[in-house]
């Protein structure tokens, strides 16, 4: 991957337990413009609240990042936390500490050892010569089985530059940002109103439309930065390398969240929900999400049990117009109701080899307008429960 002007490097603070990297270091060698998306839940994690304040000027130099503990519902140490460790990257990099950006996931309501991570920070620095940007994917994961990765490249007059993202989340992960942190660089020079117009537009398409588990955390993170090391003219709204932009920008989002769909905790299944004919893009949206969070749709696609009366009850009760006599679905091609009416012995069979599959898609079209969306979604296993009884030990 050719990126230009970003060092990487991890440490082992030990702040679960000792034996692996669990602190990240990202660093842009220049001020990059930056844009950020934060956990919608009002229960914010102590890093949250001061990335928050942080990402209003609108540069960022810094991010150091953490596992093991989330920093959240800790109270007036954990922002103490938070802020000495801005504090500390900051002098250690001769830079304003409003340009670091501080993330954690991991247990909820544990106070973090701070010293550990005093510790930690000095290798930490001397390390950015050496790290690479999957060694901070592998440091940040919980109970992601393989750590996620994408990059792309583009070019404004032949001038090339690249987009490279990581993300951390397997579960507690819902739209309007989950238990989720992805970080995501790039050399290319973009105008900051534009960065944060595309970044948007990006992760509501992406990781605003994947669910695992309906859980939201108090820590997700998405950051996006743009230090213009490439050297090309600057990417603007409504040019030409502007659209080729956003669109490298969806892409790599995009394959994240669906890595982290793919990686859901327990997970046998990777399904696509496509809503069409709804009365406009947010009633579809809703009428996704409903079926993608029905625990029994979920565990019904674990099981293989083409059960589509669960589906059009989903969407029945998610809230959008609905006429159940103009409703139809299929499972891949296989139309399993039309007119709102079972289709027969035969959509059974073959929409349960559909069901067989690792992959597939489920679509339900309303009838009503022209409204539609996809969202991401994954089974509910018995696996998905063992992880989760005993996740804190």
């Amino acid at each position: 991957m050719d990126i230009k002007g970003f060092l990487f490097s991890t440490a082992e603070a030990a702040i679960k337990k000792a034996g692996r990297k669990d602190l990240g270091l990202i660093y842009s060698e220049v001020p990059a413009a930056a844009a950020a998306v934060f956990t919608t839940s009002s229960v914010k994690a102590a890093p949250v609240l001061l990335s928050q304040q942080h990402i209003a000027c609108g540069t960022v130099r810094a991010l150091i990042v953490n596992s093991g503990n989330a920093n959240a519902c800790t109270g007036d140490a954990g922002l103490k936390v938070a802020h000495e460790t801005c504090d500390l990257v900051a002098a250690a990099l001769g830079i304003e500490t409003a340009t670091v950006q501080v993330c954690s996931t991991g247990v909820i309501g544990v106070q973090m050892p701070m010293e550990r991570i005093r510790a930690a920070i000095p290798p930490l620095v001397d390390g950015l010569t050496s790290g690479t940007l999957d060694d901070i994917a592998q440091a940040i994961m919980t109970t992601d089985t393989f750590p996620k990765m994408e990059a792309a490249s583009g070019a404004v007059s032949d001038i090339r530059y690249t987009v490279a993202g990581i993300a951390k989340g397997a579960g507690m992960i819902m739209p309007n940002m989950a238990t989720m942190l992805s970080f995501i660089i790039t050399d290319a020079a973009v105008e900051p109103g534009f960065l944060q117009q595309a970044f948007r537009s990006a992760v509501d398409r992406s990781f605003n439309a994947i669910t695992v588990d309906g859980d939201m955390s108090t820590n997700d993170t998405c950051l996006i930065m743009a230090n213009g090391m490439a050297g090309n003219q600057l990417i603007t709204d409504g040019s030409t390398a502007g659209n080729a932009f956003a669109c490298i920008l969806d892409s790599v989002l995009l394959s994240l969240a669906q890595q982290i769909v793919r990686d859901g905790e327990g997970a046998t299944k990777f399904v696509e929900i496509r809503i069409n004919g709804a009365k406009n893009d947010d009633e579809a949206k809703r009428a996704a999400m409903a079926i993608a969070n029905s625990s029994l749709v979920k565990t019904a696609f674990f099981g293989q049990d083409a059960n589509w009366g669960r589906i059009f009850a989903a969407v029945g009760y998610s809230g959008v117009e609905v006429d159940q006599s103009l409703l139809s679905l299929h499972f891949d091609g296989v139309c399993m109701a039309k007119n709102g009416i079972f289709a027969g012995e035969d959509a059974e069979t073959r929409g349960t080899e559909v069901l067989k599959q690792k992959e597939f898609t489920v679509s339900v079209d309303l009838g009503i307008g022209s409204g539609s969306a996809t969202v991401y979604t994954s089974d509910l296993t018995h696996e998905y429960v063992s992880i989760n009884a005993d996740y804190r030990s």
